[in-house]
């Protein structure tokens, strides 16, 4: 450096880069339509997932779609939730939502259900507007139910890094946690949650595109963003 200062060697001079954010998948998102009701059964898996297909006959076969169903707060006022309760219901808040995860050329299929109120086990459901939500830009995941086997959840993580292998997703952690039984046509149907940690952003969001599992259109093997585990 010469005197009074100011010169810098080039090779010691690096300007920050400004990369931009990797870019969120658009061509799957979520379809969050306002809803209005008192109730609604607290397994209505199926129910729930009828009276959409009854509007949208297109659902039940578009591979890429599923249905997020309905969760209540965990407590408040001293009340409990009864989500692990067959025969319970849930009250709905003010805040509760209906999300479809669609494909982007399904949209404006999708918005026929605005303006209908839906009879979901005898409990009424009236649909408002919809706003399309980008897939989330984090790598931790959480799906609430993934249909399993009933048994030993030491197959069940097996069993699900097989499945997350041929999709081509290498996940670091896996956390499977609650368990939880619905009521289908053919009998009882078991699910564990399943968090992922680790995942890069490419995986996560092929994930969330994808979903893991069957039975996506009744709500299961949808993956949401969760906490990081550190």
């Amino acid at each position: 450096m010469g005197r009074g200062g100011g010169a810098v060697s080039p090779g010691y001079w690096q300007e920050e880069r400004d990369d931009a954010p990797p870019a969120v998948a658009d061509d799957v998102i979520d379809l969050v339509f306002t809803v209005r009701g008192r109730t609604l059964p607290a397994d209505h898996a199926w129910a729930l997932s009828e009276a959409i297909e009854a509007l949208l006959p297109w659902f039940p076969d578009e591979p890429r779609a599923g249905l997020h169903l309905v969760h209540a707060a965990a407590s408040g006022n001293g009340w409990q939730s009864p989500e692990d309760d067959d025969e319970g219901v849930l009250y709905l808040a003010r805040r509760t939502r209906l999300v479809l995860r669609i494909p982007r050329e399904r949209i404006d299929d999708a918005r026929v259900l605005e303006g209908v109120t839906l009879d979901v086990a005898g409990h009424s459901l009236e649909v408002g507007t919809a706003r399309e939500h980008l897939l989330s830009p984090l790598t931790t995941l959480y799906a609430r139910h993934v249909i399993a086997p009933e048994g030993d959840e030491e197959a069940f993580l097996e069993d699900a890094a097989r499945e997350l292998a041929g999709l081509g997703i290498e996940c670091k952690r896996m956390i499977c946690g609650r368990t939880r039984h619905f009521r289908g046509p053919r009998g009882r149907v078991f699910t564990r949650s399943l968090m992922l940690d680790g995942l890069d952003f490419d995986a996560s969001q092929q994930l969330q595109r994808s979903g893991l599992g069957p039975g996506r259109h009744h709500g299961f093997g949808l993956f949401v963003p969760h906490k990081a585990v550190k």
